[in-house]
């Protein structure tokens, strides 16, 4: 006989170390993936969201040295609170700083620009609910 772990209950969503480990993996993989985009599509990126070449490569480098930050934070068999409490509160602050980018016109950027800015954020405020879920859950 088969069982399967289902995503609530037993499964992840109900077993914090394992939740604030895929939290944070998954984060790391998708600010990689973006970092690199912003380091290799700095030139398109100005003409799609209206932000200049040398932000986005600065946010670009952040967010790939940020990706690798937190794949380390995850490694260990126990991740450290303190280390998860960081990446956390980094990312509150990410997700608050860019829409604040929007509301104040910080980087220039065009309407989509702005929509990405703020969608980014969500996903990014998405990220920091689901690993202070974890943490809690990992007490």
């Amino acid at each position: 006989m088969t069982t399967t772990r289902s995503l609530t209950g037993a499964g992840i969503l109900a077993d914090g170390p394992r939740l604030l480990k895929a939290a944070l993996r998954l984060d790391s993989a998708a600010s990689g993936v973006n970092g690199l985009a912003y380091l290799a599509l700095a030139g398109p990126l100005e003409d799609l969201l209206g932000l200049h070449p040398g932000p986005a490569r600065a946010i670009g480098g952040f967010l790939v040295a940020y990706a690798l930050a937190m794949w380390a934070v995850s490694m260990p068999a126990r991740v450290r609170r303190g280390a998860a409490t960081a990446v956390i509160e980094t990312n509150v602050l990410w997700a608050v700083l860019s829409v604040l980018a929007v509301i104040t016109g910080w980087l220039d950027l065009n309407a989509a620009g702005a929509v990405w800015a703020v969608l980014q954020a969500a996903v990014v405020a998405g990220f920091a609910a689901l690993q202070y879920t974890g943490l809690r859950r990992s007490r």
